[in-house]
């Protein structure tokens, strides 16, 4: 057994009373500098490098041995080699959008556009809208079509109206021009211009992103007529054969953004026919462009890279060519990772953890002074019903229909794209799936599915500093157990809350229990407003976009602390190790976890878009709520982490 926490490296300036944050990670933020090919770094992101040398290695060694023809690691290997065959893809310059840019130029009429819309959507260029089988979230054993606001290539609708993103949209505009010249388009300046005024307009239609949150307000179950009635002069019979969607799949679906959807439809109508081609012909591009020649890749990320994140310096090629294989044949890659990367006494480890988790919310919720009998009841049965999966799938992806030709890179994602689209429609009308994963083994995260009540944690993220199988109690509690918690917590966060343990969006609270949680919550959205985070000065959290994961990460290290305190058998906390008690471990740990340092550029576009807050704040903004914490360091009130006890939330 380890201690897990090397108190040498620990600020000598800085007291844990103080900023919490800052004292584990003062040195490492002092001597650290963010890598050149990144926007953001950290501890979440070394182990994503960890991750990814460990795949590097599988992948290279797979695409350097001779394998047998149509197996899935001669489908890697000649996937990666498809990448970077660096020779073949210059030579072969925009070529390969070709046919796509002649099908686009020779649209005559509005339902040519849609049908051409439908086509290019399966070879992978996304149109107006975004769509995909999912779980009926009204009725969870059974899948249903989604549909969600699209036609945008700025990170969100904000960055089309907002003062603070008007240079981006300038240089963004520049980038169209650019870009629509290397594909030897006509009139590219004055396409860029038409393109963003487009685009523009679109997003006018988008929901915002709080908006966005809302599970209710984004269930709206139509049938066809129903979505007809949306869409005045859209021929969703010429796009869905074109995109290879059979018609019974759109007998009845769920529009997320009805009223996006009317608004996109009117502007089918309204914008003139020629504008749309220029912008279909942008999408074309933009979605080819990693794929396509040097001049493509470069200009590409000189705006999404260097422009919108501030990371000066892109990607290795190998790396980016790890992306692609991961996307087309992540779970075959899968296999391999989790046969040399993931031992069977770590599955163990984790089952043991999150059953501990779950007694410990078990006891929270029973304790619950502001819940009723009836609302608390419920609340331990969808508790009781979740479902943990650790590691990796129970059942692989098939990928024998996937045709990959090791000269052929566009060709392989423009097939990908097709075989996964076709095995997404084929959930429809069959039983739901419940071995199937949202994420592949070497993932460097966690999740959690509220129409099927799971938590998921593969098997990359299951490595120190989130779990080490040989580390004190203490460490991996603030940890992995933390994380474990935080991804129960988003069953019971704001909108988690709003599905049972079946799986389906219904109220299973009492008015009186929902008034009671939302004033809780809403204490949570105004200590979150009034941070502005290190990264981007002048620039505050949302405490609304990130309600549900701030509500996570409060009652996830919440109950882990629970869940370490009933590890201890009922005994008293172990020894201090270098000076550190158990609790103080237990929280160090959990700040050990967020170091992190990102470019001004990526923390501003973060703030925008990400519904998780700042690092620094998923460390210090929480534990000044906890009890325990200000108990652990004796937090005194002149000290600059500590809350009063009336104004900390509480809510598991």
């Amino acid at each position: 057994m380890t201690a897990g926490i090397d108190s040498s490296d620990l600020s000598t300036t800085v007291r844990p009373q103080d900023d919490l944050y800052r004292y584990a990670n003062g040195p490492w933020l002092d001597r650290t500098e963010i890598p050149a090919d990144k926007a953001i770094y950290g501890a979440f992101h070394a182990l994503l490098d960890d991750a990814e040398r460990d795949v590097r290695a599988i992948v290279e060694k797979t695409a350097a041995a001779a394998q047998p023809a149509g197996s899935e690691a001669r489908k890697i290997g000649d996937l990666f080699n498809s990448f970077m065959d660096t020779e073949t893809i210059e030579r072969l310059g925009a070529e390969p959008i070709a046919d796509q840019l002649d099908l686009v130029a020779s649209v005559k009429d509005v339902d040519g556009l849609v049908a051409a819309l439908g086509k290019v959507e399966l070879q992978g260029v996304p149109g107006v809208f975004y769509y995909g089988a999912d779980i009926n979230a009204k009725k969870s054993d059974e899948y249903i079509i989604y549909t969600s606001q699209g036609g945008i290539s700025l990170p969100d609708e904000s960055y089309y109206r907002e003062d603070n993103f008007a240079d981006i949209r300038t240089a963004y505009v520049a980038h169209l021009g650019r870009m629509l010249e290397l594909a030897g388009l006509p009139d590219p300046a004055g396409a860029a211009e038409r393109i963003m005024a487009l685009e523009t307009r679109l997003a006018a239609g988008h929901w915002d992103n709080v908006r966005n949150r809302d599970v209710t307000a984004t269930y709206n179950k139509v049938d066809r007529a129903g979505l007809e009635e949306l869409t005045p002069g859209f021929d969703w019979a010429g796009w869905l054969s074109n995109a290879g969607v059979p018609e019974s799949a759109f007998a009845q679906l769920v529009v997320r953004q009805p009223d996006y959807l009317t608004a996109a439809a009117a502007a089918l109508q309204e914008i003139d026919l020629e504008q749309w081609k220029e912008w279909l012909s942008w999408r074309i591009v933009h979605a080819a462009a990693p794929l396509l020649s040097k001049a493509f890749v470069d200009e590409n990320f000189e705006f999404y890279g260097k422009t919108l994140t501030g990371a000066p310096e892109l990607r290795e090629r190998w790396k980016r060519g790890l992306g692609v294989v991961d996307s087309a044949l992540g779970e075959a890659v899968g296999q391999l990772y989790v046969a040399e990367h993931f031992p069977p006494a770590a599955k163990a480890r984790m089952v043991e953890l999150v059953g501990h988790l779950v007694e410990a919310y078990r006891q929270r919720i029973e304790a619950l002074d502001w819940m009723s009998p009836e609302t608390r009841q419920r609340a331990l049965d969808k508790l009781g019903s979740f479902t943990p999966k650790i590691g990796y799938p129970d059942k692989w992806k098939d990928y024998s229909g996937l045709e990959i030709k090791a000269d052929d890179l566009v060709g392989n994602v423009r097939r990908s794209v097709a075989v996964e689209t076709a095995r997404d429609l084929a959930k429809l009308g069959q039983p739901i799936d419940r071995t199937e994963w949202l994420m592949t083994p070497q993932t460097v995260n966690a999740y959690y599915n509220p129409r099927m009540n799971e938590i998921v944690f593969p098997a990359a993220i299951l490595h120190p500093p989130f779990f080490d199988i040989d580390a004190d109690d203490a460490v991996n509690y603030g940890s992995i157990g933390a994380v474990i918690g935080h991804e129960i917590g988003h069953g019971f966060d704001d909108q988690g809350s709003k599905y049972d343990g079946a799986g389906n969006l219904v109220d299973w609270w009492t008015d009186a229990d929902r008034a009671a949680f939302e004033q809780r919550t809403a204490k949570l959205v105004a200590q979150y407003n009034a941070l502005e985070p290190t990264d981007a000065p002048g620039h505050k959290v949302n405490g609304e976009l990130t309600l549900g994961e701030n509500i996570g990460d409060l009652g996830g290290l919440s109950i882990a602390y629970v869940a370490y305190t009933l590890s201890l058998g009922g005994g008293e906390e172990p020894a201090p190790i270098d000076g550190l008690t158990g609790s103080q471990r237990f929280f160090l740990a959990w700040a050990l976890g967020w170091s992190s340092k990102a470019r001004e550029a990526e923390a501003i576009r973060r703030l925008a878009i990400d519904p998780h807050s700042p690092p620094e704040f998923r460390c210090n903004a929480v534990v000044r709520n906890i009890d325990a914490f200000h108990e652990a360091f004796a937090i005194k009130p002149s000290d600059g982490m500590w809350l009063s006890p009336e104004d900390r939330v509480r809510i598991w």
